[in-house]
């Protein structure tokens, strides 16, 4: 289960990754982001120039750990603080909170309580290491 919860969660920031970068690369952001950001987004506490990139590799990094099973613990939590700052400051309203927000707080939420599973990065890590906390 832990797997399938890797991939879900991972794969809803991906998604949303793909759609900031330019088609082809894998770390250009588009320049559209910086309007979307500043006129739709605009509720955020932090500056444009400094959310986008923050986001955009957020969205890179943390979904590629997830899949891979390794620091599963911290990237859920990671997608966990993106998902509510994004509950909280632009989208603040119950339909977003029910339909999105609450999937990915509870897939990360059920990673942080359970960790990566059999079949991680993490695993392999604690099995050579003896640790039991993977």
């Amino acid at each position: 289960m832990q797997l399938l919860a890797r991939i879900a969660l991972a794969g809803i920031f991906w998604r949303s990754y793909e759609t900031k970068v330019v088609d082809g690369t894998w770390l250009q952001i588009d320049e559209t982001q910086y309007f979307i950001f500043e006129n739709e987004f605009s509720g955020l506490p932090i500056p444009t120039d400094l959310a986008v990139p923050m986001a955009t590799y957020a969205e890179f990094l943390f979904p590629i750990l997830l899949v891979l099973g390794l620091g599963t613990r911290f990237s859920a939590l990671a997608l966990m603080i993106m998902a509510l700052v994004i509950q909280l400051f632009v989208f603040p309203d119950a339909a977003h909170f029910f339909g999105w927000a609450i999937t990915v707080l509870g897939l990360g939420g059920f990673l942080l309580s359970r960790g990566a599973g059999l079949f991680s990065v993490d695993a392999l890590i604690a099995r050579v290491t003896g640790s039991k906390t993977a």
